[in-house]
């Protein structure tokens, strides 16, 4: 079974976030179904099936970032992505993708939101893919690093305007 080892992508992006406790970006990423919010290559994401934030539950996902692999030149690309595990006290949640355009097989992708006492937190946000037929691993690994460091200027952003005056 070891040649099955090297079918397998494996990549892992960290941010910072200066201005961001590791609860309140939690919170973002637990509101499942409008992670259009955040990412900004994300046109459109929804709730397809269950309750937004719960295990289980299924969110459609539809953008620009990764083109899709349909042969006849569309250029949206979608997945359907269920979450699997959210764990609040270790600050993790799991998702998977369960259909998609875009030629990810057995997709699987954790973030974690690492405390950094009173420096805010990191993000780690890992995944493990079969091969994408077409892509190179580190071009794949460079979109989730531009994608992440743009989500987290936009979380930043969006939490400090709700800090109370003072």
């Amino acid at each position: 079974m070891e040649p099955k080892s090297n079918s397998k992508w494996e990549g892992k992006v960290c941010t910072k976030l200066t201005n961001a406790t590791a609860d309140q970006v939690l919170v973002l990423y637990k509101d499942f179904f409008n992670f259009h919010k955040w990412f900004p290559s994300l046109a459109t994401c929804y709730g397809i099936h269950g309750t937004n934030g719960e295990p289980g539950c299924i969110r459609y996902c539809a953008g620009f970032s990764i083109p899709s692999n349909d042969g006849d030149n569309k250029p949206v690309s979608w997945s359907k992505e269920r979450l699997i595990a959210v764990d609040d006290d270790e600050h993790r949640l799991s998702y998977e993708i369960v259909d998609s355009n875009i030629g990810f097989k057995s997709y699987v992708s954790t973030v974690k939101i690492v405390p950094q006492g009173d420096q805010g937190c990191m993000i780690e946000w890992s995944f493990t893919v079969d091969k994408v037929e077409g892509w190179v691993l580190d071009d794949l690994v460079k979109k989730y690093e531009v994608g992440l460091q743009r989500m987290v200027k936009r979380m930043e952003d969006a939490l400090a305007s709700f800090e109370p005056e003072g």
